[in-house]
Formats: structure tokens, sequence, C-alpha cells
């Protein structure tokens, strides 16, 4: 089993930072890509940013030049740094990891539960 802790959103004016986390434990044998999307009310689930095991990152639009993914492969951990944040970056951010079970030695698809953002203007 394979379990995703999202943490570090919250209420944040706008221009403000935040930092989001990502933990994944359990029998993880490697993560191949981690990334992160997000949902605002009414809208569809977006991809945002994303990270392979060699470190190429890619990113929306949107938030090119203000967010920055990164990972810590030792820790299992990804991290999403927002900066220069605006009230539409308000939605609920997930991190998605494609990572391959000690068990079965196979590719599998995890979602966190996902963690609320809110940029107040």
């Amino acid at each position: 089993q394979v379990h995703l802790v999202e943490s570090g959103g919250g209420l944040v004016q706008a221009g403000g930072s935040l930092r989001l986390s990502c933990a994944a434990s359990g029998s993880i044998f490697s993560i191949n890509g981690m990334g992160w999307y997000r949902q605002a009310p009414g809208k569809q689930r977006e991809l945002i940013a994303t990270i392979t095991s060699g470190g190429n990152t890619n990113y929306a639009d949107s938030v090119k030049g203000r967010f920055t993914i990164s990972r810590d492969n030792a820790k299992n951990m990804v991290f999403l740094q927002m900066n220069s944040l605006k009230p539409e970056d308000t939605a609920v951010y997930y991190c998605q990891l494609i990572l391959v079970l000690v068990t079965t030695k196979r590719e599998y698809e995890y979602w966190g539960r996902g963690i609320q953002v809110i940029v107040s203007s």
C-alpha cells in the first residue's frame, strides 16, 4: 500500500507565497513521474506542473515563471513552490505520483487527497 500526504496549503494574500509538499510512504520501489494538479470550483482538474525522475520539469502557461516543482528522491517527496500568487490560483491542489511498487514491480498512478489554497485579493 502507498499513502500520500499533502501539506502546506492555506490562505494567503495576493502576491504572497506558499510551498506545498507531498510525501509518499509505503512499499515503493521507485517513483517515476511526479506532478501537481489543481481544481477550482466549477472547473475541471488541470495539470500545472510535472517533474520526471531525471528532473525535467514542465509547467502550465498559467503558472510558468511563478511556480517551481521539485522533488527529493531520498524522501519520496515532491514540492510546489508558489510565488506571486493570484486570486485565480485559488483551488484544491493534488499531487500525483507515477510509481513502481516493491511487490509487483509494476507502475501505478497514485493521487493525494488534495489540499486547499485560497488567495485573497
